[in-house]
């Protein structure tokens, strides 16, 4: 008998990669752009700020005018959103608001803390004041046709306040792919069921609806029962409607795993089927066209971690986000695994001292959907030797943000 031919983890990785899509692009407002892949380049309307802008409630004054003159008549009142006013006696002042454009012939503002105001008459009670104090100088920040936003930003909340001050009412984002998440098998039952003592309610595709949210990705489910005519059928219709297929279960070796079968004769290329990992050696992963499928093991530890691992880069390439995984955590006690596989380990995640620190917490196999409810993320041990040691540094899958 053969030995069976299992494709690693970093050759996966790269085939993946290389197997990305563009999606193309689109126009949103603004406001629905939070969390979308920005795809073009945002600059300044005009000078930010666009004018001098007062900084603080309080006076404007000519600095010349000081030291030697520390009682100033108030001429008016500088609001904010008001035409800029002038100063008529360069010995008289102006009171202004924050946010207001300085008025012409004034060059410094005092705070209302540091003045004493009677009669009209605003008295300074201190002795250091500094020329154009508490103004916020025009294109102090951007000037005028200066980019602000790169194309291939991650839109924040804080990018949408920009948006919105450059006056971009509509923004060109990446297309997001249109994903059904697919379940198969007669043991799965819907989770207002009760499930019979033989049967189980269906969970991983909520776990993937979830994950592919966290994304911005407002993926469809679908399930459909252990019936190849069925599946045929209805594979058929999905691979001609959605650009990702994301399969969970069906593609092990079980007389009613037929999800690679029913792929070939529906002339989906396969790229690659098993991975020699641990969890999640039976990934499938294939193409038709410009349809990409990842059929991921039913068990839910599985399902999970290679959604994290493999669709997750695959995703941020595709539109243009940085895909590589720069997070690194330090194994906090001797780990032994036997098998030639990388292994993702779950561990718990700890900050100490700046450094993050891995604690295994190893559940009851790729079954155990439970124990992830305990762990933080997932620690990839590379294949080669059995023997891992404390104090050793790993790249780290975190999955919740704890730290």
């Amino acid at each position: 008998m053969s030995k069976e031919y299992l494709i690693s983890v970093k050759e996966v990785t790269k085939i993946i990669l290389e197997n990305f899509e563009n999606f193309g692009v689109e126009k949103v407002n603004f406001q629905n752009t939070l969390h979308r892949v920005l795809k073009e380049p945002i600059v300044a309307d005009r000078d930010f700020p666009p004018f001098n802008r007062v900084s603080m409630d309080g006076i404007a004054i000519d600095f010349d005018q000081f030291p030697g003159q520390k009682s100033f008549t108030i001429e008016g009142v500088q609001a904010a959103g008001s035409p800029q006013l002038s100063l008529q006696n360069k010995k008289n002042c102006i009171e202004t608001m924050t946010g207001a454009i300085l008025p012409k012939g004034t060059n410094a503002v005092i705070p209302y803390e540091l003045i004493i105001i009677k009669n009209d008459v605003a008295t300074i009670n201190t002795s250091e004041i500094k020329y154009f104090q508490n103004i916020h100088k025009q294109a102090k920040d951007r000037k005028k046709k200066n980019l602000i936003l790169t194309k291939n930003t991650l839109i924040s909340s804080a990018d949408i306040g920009v948006i919105a001050t450059v006056g971009k009412h509509e923004v060109t984002v990446a297309k997001q792919p249109k994903v059904m998440i697919i379940s198969t098998g007669d043991e799965l039952v819907d989770v207002n069921k009760t499930p019979l003592n033989y049967q189980i309610r269906r969970s991983n595709v909520y776990t993937l609806v979830s994950l592919l949210e966290n994304l911005n990705i407002q993926a469809a489910t679908i399930h459909i029962a252990d019936d190849k005519i069925a599946l045929k059928k209805i594979i058929k219709d999905l691979l001609n409607n959605y650009d990702v297929l994301l399969f969970s279960g069906a593609v092990s070796k079980g007389k009613f795993d037929f999800i690679p079968e029913i792929l070939d004769k529906l002339e989906v290329k396969k790229i690659f089927h098993k991975v020699s990992q641990r969890p999640g050696k039976p990934f499938w992963f294939g193409k038709k066209d410009k349809k990409t499928i990842f059929a991921f093991p039913g068990n839910p530890v599985s399902t999970y971690v290679s959604c994290l691992r493999y669709f997750y880069p695959w995703y941020k390439k595709s539109v243009g986000l940085d895909y590589k995984n720069n997070n690194y955590a330090v194994l906090d006690q001797d780990y032994t695994f036997k098998p030639n596989l990388t292994c993702f380990l779950q561990v718990k995640l700890t900050n100490r001292e700046g450094k993050i620190y891995a604690t295994p917490l190893i559940g009851h196999g790729s079954g155990d959907l439970a124990n992830l409810a305990d762990v933080d993320g997932f620690l990839e041990i590379p294949k080669g030797k059995n023997l891992f040691l404390k104090g050793e540094v790993f790249n780290y899958l975190p999955f919740r943000q704890t730290l």
